[in-house]
This record gives C-alpha cells, structure tokens and sequence, in this order.
C-alpha cells in the first residue's frame, strides 16, 4: 500500500518540493540514558500529542524525539494542506509511492539521530503513516542508502510500527541482496501491531508488511494483532511495545 510522487508542473516537469518541518518535542529520559527513538506521528497530528504519552511510559532509560512533520498539500485530501511526512495519493495496494517525500522524511530522521553519543543505541518508530516512515528509514538503513542513492548514516537498534504499513514493498527485494545489507535486516529487531478494526489503514496492510519484511530476510520481525482495536492506540499495545523495547536493547529496566 502505497502512494503518490511529486507534484507535476506546467509542462509536465517535476517541481522539487520544499519542506520545511516544525517543531520537534523531546522526553528526556528519566534514568540512565541507554537509547535515543525518534518517533512519528500519523497525517495530520504534530510531535506534541505523541511527547506527551510517551513520557507517561516506564521506560526511563529512553530519550524520545518527536518531531512534526511539514505541512504540505495531500492528494488524497484534494491538495488540503496538512501535517504529513509524505504525499499520500490512495489508500491502497497498487498506489505509487511519494519516494522524494520518504527520502526526506527518512533524511530527517537520520538527521535527528546523528549528534546522539556513539555509545546510544538508535532506534525509530511511529503511528500510522509514521510507522510507514519508521519502515522505510529500516530499509534504506539495511540497504545502506535512500532511494536516491545518497547514503543513509544512522544504525538502527529497533523499529516500531503501529497501525502501519510497508512503503516500496515490491522493491524491497531488490534491496536486500547479499552480505551486508542481508545481514543487516537479519539482524535489525521490528515490532509491528495493529488493529483488526482499523478503518483507515486496514489490518491486512500490516499483515502483509510483516510478511513481506520476513520474507526478504528481515528475521527478527514481530507482528500483534489487537481484535477490536480501531486506528488509534490503547494501554495493552504501548504495554507490548514497552516489553519488546526493553527486551530488545537490553534497557536496565521499566520504573513504577
């Protein structure tokens, strides 16, 4: 499930878009500083309402940066300005995706990453088409560079996705070939969960997101399934997500 690319201009040339993102939020970590997640809100949301759940979480040994995205006509809304990390076109399987928007969202994420101290574990995660974001940021850290062929300088420890989906699912092979980039995917940790009574991005997006990853050899890839559930998150979800965290970059533990 994918979607739209640039914008066409007067003659039928591409016009290169300017994105100017806003305001990003930071929790910082209550305890001892072990690991640095950048995480995304979905269309049409900011960094805020996210900075403020997640410092409710045990986890005390994470930083959190939320970042907003940049305000930017959505096809999809009829060329409506909103907050989106990429131009969404359809909401379905044989839509094309915006790669110059997910390069520069990916980009960003990398950027926000890059002055966190060496010895900071690195991770990434976000909610709907956040979670999209966060899965292509995976793949252009396994294949080591973006769409655009520019290299991509983050490591990632662990990616997080909610109510999501696999953007450029049908390249992703091409991606993922031998030795270091295999190695890699088999070795990056990836929660995904959604709900089975999502309406907006539907659950069987996610199940075939999960299926494809595993299957290009990203091994370490958990799918949860959440009956009921709509598109948005609940206590049982971000209680599975702060286990896996902690389990997955050895975090020293959760607080009361």
């Amino acid at each position: 499930m994918s979607f739209t690319g640039s914008s066409v201009g007067p003659g039928g040339g591409t016009v290169r878009r300017a994105l100017e993102f806003g305001r990003t939020y930071v929790v910082r970590p209550k305890g001892r500083h072990q690991a640095t997640i950048v995480w995304l809100h979905g269309l049409g949301d900011n960094g805020s309402s996210w900075s403020q759940l997640l410092e409710t979480l045990p986890l005390p040994n994470i930083k959190w940066i939320c970042p907003t995205a940049p305000t930017q006509p959505i096809t999809i809304f009829g060329g409506f300005p909103s907050t989106a990390w990429f131009d969404v076109g359809d909401i379905s399987e044989d839509a094309a995706d915006d790669i110059e928007g997910l390069d520069a969202a990916a980009a960003h994420v990398a950027n926000l990453l890059s002055t966190e101290p060496a010895d900071i574990k690195l991770g990434v995660g976000g909610f709907s088409m956040g979670a999209a974001t966060s899965l292509y940021s995976a793949t252009c850290f396994t294949h080591g560079k973006y769409e655009n062929g520019n290299p991509y300088p983050a490591k990632l420890s662990a990616v997080v996705g909610l109510s999501g989906w696999l953007p450029c699912s049908k390249t992703l092979k091409n991606k993922i070939g031998q030795d270091e980039a295999a190695r890699r995917a088999a070795s990056l940790p990836i929660l995904l969960c959604h709900g089975k009574g999502d309406d907006v991005v539907p659950h069987k997006f996610g199940e075939k997101s999960s299926r494809a990853l595993s299957s290009n050899g990203f091994q370490d890839t958990t799918f949860k399934s959440y009956s009921g559930l709509g598109h948005y998150t609940i206590p049982e979800e971000m209680d599975e997500v702060c286990a896996w965290l902690t389990s997955k970059l050895g975090l020293e533990g959760r607080s009361a």
